[in-house]
């Protein structure tokens, strides 16, 4: 499968990065191995996003033929690896001196050895190959742990002990659910039982680690997939327990509210916030569960979930502005399918401001929402979506219109050329507001309108 090793995928500012790098490391007499995710996803057929590199040389030794590359803003990323980050041909990368027994090979020390053992460090085999950088800039590949076969196989599995290798970083099984969702892969069973059994250890990984981890896992093609799993192999409860009880929420008359939750997540389109919100929008259902008159209702479940999603989200330190987003969509979910011709431009315009830059995502939650099993149900509350989406349109369009107005007005013109008011002003009007509507005129140019105006004026004879 040596073939397969192609650098298709990467760019050419890339392609002439790892050349230089390779032919610096080699004139300092060590070795520069491409490493971890790159490689798989060369091998995928995918963009190589991040450019991780291993090698036998000690951080000093990675600065000064760094330097020789040409590289600049070299700065040590991570001091407990030993990982030094710089940039190299406008491409930022990271090089990181070879982990396991031993650190970075002695001189009488090969660094395929070297190698080997730090791959085996790395949490799963499809993640655990390497690509030597050559002098002349050709590669040969290093695949110890057979991670070819299992990308052929489409497999998740843990590098030699699953269990050992989730132990080192109980975050792995966390990653062991994305990177199934994210490849479309399948978690072969004794990886599946080292996460379930590491499950519980996820109390012990920082919460920010958790938050971009599940992040990943909500934008991946497979991500209604990912959350079956994410529940099933007792992940969620130690890493979002405000939606355990959404799981095991049964309740006569109501819909199956984790299956809709994910339902909900995969009909919306793959943005962060929207998916968040999509994940937490009815996390308040289960406490606000009642009946009345025979129907079901969840009353002020909205207000409710935004409180307990807040918690959730500070909890794994979300980015302020995102998590202050999210809060507003679950808030506001219930909102467009209310939606009635009866609306004021007035009631439009509150709910414009209060989703403030939201609007969109909002609007696409709301779809996604809808998920009634009744054709007609369905038709009515998409329409109902179609038709606000449509009337914010209009009046979005129709403040952008009223921008596009003449600098000046008429008491502004009149003081201008001294003149009383009278049929002269429209036309004058009219031409300055043909120019900001071409763009040849701001809006606010007071100063270059007077100008115009004096000139237009000046090539007319007086009434």
């Amino acid at each position: 499968m040596d073939e397969i090793y192609r650098l298709d995928t990467l760019s050419e500012a890339q392609r002439r990065a790892m050349a230089r790098l390779g032919a610096a490391f080699a004139r300092e007499g060590v070795a520069l191995f491409l490493v971890g995710g790159s490689v798989r996803d060369l091998l995928l057929g995918r963009a190589a996003r991040d450019l991780d590199f291993a090698t036998d040389a000690p951080p000093a030794l990675i600065r000064r033929a760094a330097e020789r590359a040409g590289a600049t803003a070299v700065y040590t990323a991570n001091e407990r690896f030993a990982t030094v980050a710089m940039t190299v041909e406008g491409v930022t990368l990271e090089i990181t001196s070879f982990r396991g027994p031993g650190g970075p090979a002695r001189d009488d020390g090969d660094p395929l050895d070297a190698l080997r053992a730090d791959l085996a460090l790395r949490d799963f085999t499809i993640n655990a190959m390497a690509l030597e950088l050559r002098a002349d800039a050709t590669v040969a590949p290093i695949d110890p742990f057979d991670g070819r076969i299992d990308l052929c196989q489409r497999t998740i599995r843990g590098v030699e002990d699953p269990r050992a290798r989730l132990a080192e970083d109980p975050l792995r099984a966390l990653r062991a659910v994305r990177f199934a969702a994210e490849l479309d892969f399948l978690i072969e069973p004794a990886t599946e039982a080292a996460v379930v059994a590491h499950a519980p250890a996820l109390g012990r990984v920082s919460p920010e680690r958790i938050g971009a981890e599940l992040g990943r896992l909500l934008l991946a093609p497979g991500a209604v997939a990912g959350l079956h799993q994410f529940e099933r192999l007792g992940l969620l409860r130690e890493t979002l327990p405000e939606l355990a009880p959404l799981v095991e929420f049964e309740a006569e008359g109501s819909k199956d509210l984790w299956t809709h939750t994910r339902q909900v997540v995969g009909r919306t389109p793959p943005r962060l916030a929207v998916r968040w919100a999509a994940l937490l929008h009815d996390v308040a259902k289960p406490r606000t569960y009642g009946v009345q008159g025979g129907e079901v209702h969840f009353f002020g479940h909205e207000a409710l979930g935004a409180r307990i999603a807040r918690q959730a989200l500070a909890r794994l330190r979300l980015e302020r502005d995102l998590a202050d987003g999210i809060c507003r969509l679950v808030e506001l979910h219930g909102r467009p399918t209310q939606y009635d011709d009866d609306w004021t431009d007035g009631g439009v315009r509150r709910l414009m401001l209060e989703a403030g830059p939201w609007l969109d995502d909002l609007l696409d939650l709301a779809r996604a929402d809808v998920t009634s099993g009744r054709p007609q149900a369905q038709r009515r509350a998409q329409g109902r979506i179609d038709a606000l989406a449509a009337r914010c349109r209009q009046l979005v369009a129709e403040q952008e219109l009223a921008r596009l107005q003449s600098p000046l007005d008429g008491v502004q013109l009149m003081a201008l050329f001294d003149r009383p008011p009278g049929p002269w002003i429209k036309p004058l009007k009219e031409h300055l507001r043909e120019l900001v509507i071409d763009g040849r005129l701001a809006p606010d140019d007071v100063a270059g309108a007077t100008a115009e105006a004096r000139r237009w004026m000046a090539e007319r004879p007086p009434p």
